[in-house]
């Protein structure tokens, strides 16, 4: 796996560190290191995910970055193990991990990956080339070769499944974003079929290279999505992409950032502080972070909280976070 290191200067190690030496931040136990588990390049959870990761990195003096990995599924498996520090993942595989139904670990109950803080919701979107004259759900043709994003992710976990419920007859493809961007734009893929946050950074692209149809579900179909799958409606805004003149109908399902619950709760804290304490600073990264706002600690009701985690959320949201739902407690 490909690791992003995060610049880590040393005057800012020196100027937070001095900061936390005087507002008496506990740091023992605080790892030299860490990592943070994304997605593939091209995706939302890489670009957003970078740059928490370096940001956390340069307020708390520690070095630290984004790891490229499979997505939700595989960083639910990192992070449980200890292999990353912080990762990202989504309500749904999140459930199926704790349950042990995890693709990568059948049978594993990954109990040790605690949820951190919200970060934005995942819609469910479909992406053709407008030459493709594909306009809806009900034109994709049988046999359409649909990319699915990288195997195991949120994407390729629920989005086939949603077709089949919508009875759409496909060939199923793989790969990361950028990639599968390339390859609807050569004409190797009819659709693709994204789950990630909006903008996507591929159909970003694609929009600036080419013409393509952002497709809606139909009422009735978001309606036979919502019934099926842990998925709430959704609409994408207009101003999303260039390609959109009206909100577009979708379904969507939350993203959390996850920590080991084994990292010191004091570390844990800090981190959710930095990224927790200034939206504009996350909005700047990725503008799905929009929803990365304190309220939102309530859309959790899959995963257990890190301590340190609880504890920001009760002392700056007024969180009500029962102790069965805390991590050690």
């Amino acid at each position: 796996m490909q690791k992003i290191t995060a610049l880590t200067f040393a005057v800012t190690c020196a100027i937070t560190g001095q900061a936390f030496a005087e507002s008496h931040v506990d740091r023992t136990g605080w790892p030299e290191s860490f990592t943070v588990g994304t997605a593939s390049q091209g995706g939302t959870f890489f670009a957003y995910g970078s740059g928490w990761a370096n940001l956390v990195a340069e307020e708390l003096g520690v070095s630290g970055g984004a790891e490229v990995t499979g997505g939700p599924m595989q960083n639910m498996a990192l992070v449980h193990t200890g292999d990353a520090q912080f990762g990202m993942t989504t309500m749904g595989p999140a459930a199926e991990s704790l349950a042990g139904t995890n693709p990568i670990a059948p049978g594993l109950q990954m109990t040790n990956a605690c949820a951190m803080f919200p970060m934005y919701e995942t819609p469910f979107s479909v992406t053709a080339l407008s030459s493709s004259g594909i306009t809806s759900i009900s034109e994709i043709p049988a046999g359409a070769r649909i990319g699915f994003g990288p195997a195991g992710s949120t994407s390729d976990t629920y989005f086939p499944r949603m077709m089949e419920e919508l009875g759409v007859n496909f060939e199923r493809r793989n790969g990361g974003w950028s990639d599968l961007g390339g390859q609807l734009q050569d004409g190797l893929l009819d659709v693709i079929a994204f789950a990630a946050g909006v903008p996507v950074p591929a159909v970003s692209q694609l929009e600036v290279q080419t013409d393509v149809n952002i497709i809606e579900f139909t009422e009735e179909e978001q309606a036979k999505i919502v019934a099926a799958f842990p998925v709430s409606a959704f609409e994408i805004s207009a101003d999303a992409y260039t390609t959109l003149t009206a909100p577009a109908r979708s379904v969507s399902m939350w993203n959390f950032a996850i920590a080991n619950c084994d990292l010191p709760a004091s570390f844990v804290n800090a981190a959710v502080d930095v990224v927790m304490s200034d939206n504009a600073r996350m909005v700047n990264i990725h503008r799905a972070a929009t929803a990365t706002l304190p309220e939102h600690w309530d859309k959790n009701t899959v995963m257990k909280w890190h301590p340190g985690a609880a504890q920001w959320f009760k002392d700056n949201a007024g969180a009500d976070i029962p102790d069965s739902m805390i991590h050690g407690m």
